[in-house]
């Protein structure tokens, strides 16, 4: 069961494929993007989920990336456009149970918890912008289900007042994931050693999510231990709508997560050893100690004698101490491998 993981040191890595806002207040277009997630072969698909008058002002100014992305207006006029109803996460909560992917959901406002808890949904994710939001903290962390923080334009002073909050509530199934909140996130920017400083300052479970423009960072932080990865995706870069150009398409999110996979396999056990699949290739590959020139009977064995060819069809070159000084018992001929049985 999902409510009982806490995360840590997770193998696989958990991925979300974040669908956010780029649905466009379409539920068609998200059950769209429910599909691409599907097809992709990720964990969970993720929305968000917000009443806009318990969000912002109406006159909130939106971010620069924003502008970029939806031209004039504040932030109020381009997020009522973005609102997904009660019903709409009805259907869409059904339809990922009937693809077989886990919904879940970043709730911004106490409404918006309490309608996620009626789906029951089995973790929160907090967004960067709530992290400071310790009401709402403590409002979901009551509920003692898995709580994943994103900790974007936090210092590690902010994160520490944010777990605390929660810890207070009794519930410690905490995660964090590093993240820099610019859309997209130039790489020079993403600090991804960051993640592991928070891990060895909290002792916590950690991930990332991404907002660069390519697969290479998220692949990066698997390597480094992350066990959740984040990534936004939409169906079509050229959409109308804040998110859509700093989010892959679906091609790209398979991409990733088969990169992921990919990496994750290969980790291996750690021990140093001759797989299995290497054993033909050791016999051509190394060497063994021949004769060089033509070697009679009872003829000492030098360094003037004996070279190092492949196959490894005879003495391993590591013997050659063993080697050195012994007489051939018989003719060797050029080429031909030395072996413990044609010296003593």
């Amino acid at each position: 069961m999902i409510e009982d993981i806490t995360f840590r040191d997770r193998k696989p890595c958990f991925i979300i494929a974040e669908a956010g806002v780029n649905h466009n207040g379409d539920i068609n277009i998200a059950k769209k993007l429910v599909d691409a997630a599907v097809e992709a072969g990720v964990d969970a698909v993720k929305f968000q989920t917000f009443k806009v008058e318990n969000l912002v002002t109406k006159k909130a100014p939106k971010a620069d990336y924003q502008k970029e992305t939806t031209g004039t207006g504040n932030q109020y006029e381009m997020l009522k456009k973005l609102e997904l109803s009660y019903e709409d996460h009805i259907i869409l909560k059904k339809y990922c149970e009937e693809k077989g992917i886990l919904f879940i959901s970043t709730p911004f406002d106490f409404e918006s918890v309490d309608l996620l808890e009626k789906l029951n949904i089995p973790l929160y994710k907090i967004s960067s912008g709530d992290l400071t939001n310790i009401p709402l903290l403590k409002y979901i962390a009551k509920l003692n289900k898995p709580m994943i923080v994103s900790t974007g334009m936090a210092n590690l002073g902010e994160v520490e007042v944010a777990i605390e909050a929660i810890n207070e509530t009794g519930n410690n199934k905490i995660s964090l994931l590093h993240c820099t909140s610019n859309y997209p996130t130039n790489y020079k920017d993403v600090n991804l050693n960051a993640m592991n400083t928070l891990k060895n300052a909290f002792k916590l479970p950690v991930g990332y999510s991404d907002h660069t423009v390519g697969i290479e960072v998220p692949i990066a932080a698997v390597t480094m231990g992350a066990c959740i990865v984040e990534k936004h995706f939409t169906l079509d870069k050229s959409m109308e709508g804040p998110d859509h150009k700093a989010s892959l398409n679906p091609e790209e999110l398979r991409k990733m997560l088969l990169g992921i996979r990919n990496i994750e396999e290969a980790f291996g056990d750690g021990i140093k050893k001759c797989n299995s699949n290497e054993e033909s290739s050791k016999k051509v590959a190394r060497k063994s100690i021949v004769a060089r020139v033509n070697i009679e009977k009872g003829q000492t064995i030098s360094y003037e004698n004996i070279t190092f060819k492949r196959p490894a069809n005879g003495i391993s070159p590591i013997f050659i101490d063993d080697l050195i000084g012994k007489k051939a018992i018989c003719d060797i001929y050029m080429e031909d491998p030395i072996t413990f049985n044609n010296i003593k």
